[in-house]
């Protein structure tokens, strides 16, 4: 399998449907920067193929990352492509939904966790815990940094509409083929014909069986409540383009 095709593929899909994906991932990096020391651990959750993490390793050279995901492909196609980066990148499978995750990740602190268009999947009383979870790995100071689309509350109908349109537009299959962009069902069902994914597929398939997608998922709002509510002292955007946030929790 040519694992680093399939992880520039990704990366490119990923970037029709969050343009200013690179320029969000400096802005979370920024925050490490100027609150961390050079060398930290750091959490990618939810990492897909590891894309954070790929870039986070780049940029401090004394940083660990745990990579975590519960999707057998997006796993297989971050380590393919990455490896464990000299002994520095970990992968492990996980499901945020089940209680017992953290029990995975083989470490009880990290420094800094970090997300990028993904923790929309869990539902409120998942979110609500995990956010818990990650007060209870973080010590004092440390930080957590979703990257993600987050909704304008009921109180703000105008600018709601504004981010609304503009994604509808920018999502379109018709707005994908005039960027030659792939979009996320293309993607998938390309690695699907791949000769060796078979396996791969077929435990994808039994790892997602009776997982359901919320139709409208948790708001900046209930966001930043959670957060509060696990213990998080500070809580703030950093970065903003219409509803495409970084959201900044010190604990």
């Amino acid at each position: 399998m040519d694992w680093q095709g399939w992880l520039r593929r990704w990366d490119a899909q990923q970037e029709g449907y969050v343009p200013e994906r690179e320029a969000r991932f400096t802005a979370m990096f920024d925050v490490l920067e100027a609150l961390l020391p050079p060398e930290f651990v750091a959490l990618d959750l939810a990492c897909g193929p590891g894309s954070i993490s790929q870039r986070l390793l780049a940029r401090f050279p004394g940083a660990r990352a745990i990579a975590v995901d519960m999707d057998p492909v997006m796993l297989a196609v971050g380590a393919g492509a990455l490896g464990d980066a000299g002994g520095r990148l970990r992968w492990v499978e996980a499901d945020l939904s089940e209680p017992d995750w953290p029990a995975e990740l083989g470490e009880t602190r990290v420094d800094a966790v970090l997300s990028s268009t993904a923790l929309h999947w869990l539902w409120p009383d998942d979110l609500a815990r995990v956010y818990r979870d990650l007060a209870a790995l973080l010590p004092p100071g440390g930080v957590v940094l979703n990257a993600d689309h987050l909704a304008y509350g009921a109180e703000s109908p105008t600018v709601a509409g504004l981010s609304d349109r503009a994604l509808d537009a920018q999502w379109t299959d018709e707005a994908f083929a005039a960027r030659g962009l792939e979009t996320a069902e293309q993607w998938w069902a390309s690695f699907e014909r791949e000769p060796e994914a078979g396996p791969l597929m077929a435990r994808r398939a039994e790892r997602y069986a009776g997982k359901r997608r919320q139709d409208t998922p948790p708001d900046l709002a209930a966001h930043v409540a959670a957060l509060r509510a696990a213990g998080f002292a500070e809580v703030e955007t950093v970065w903003q383009v219409l509803s495409d946030r970084v959201l900044l929790a010190v604990r």
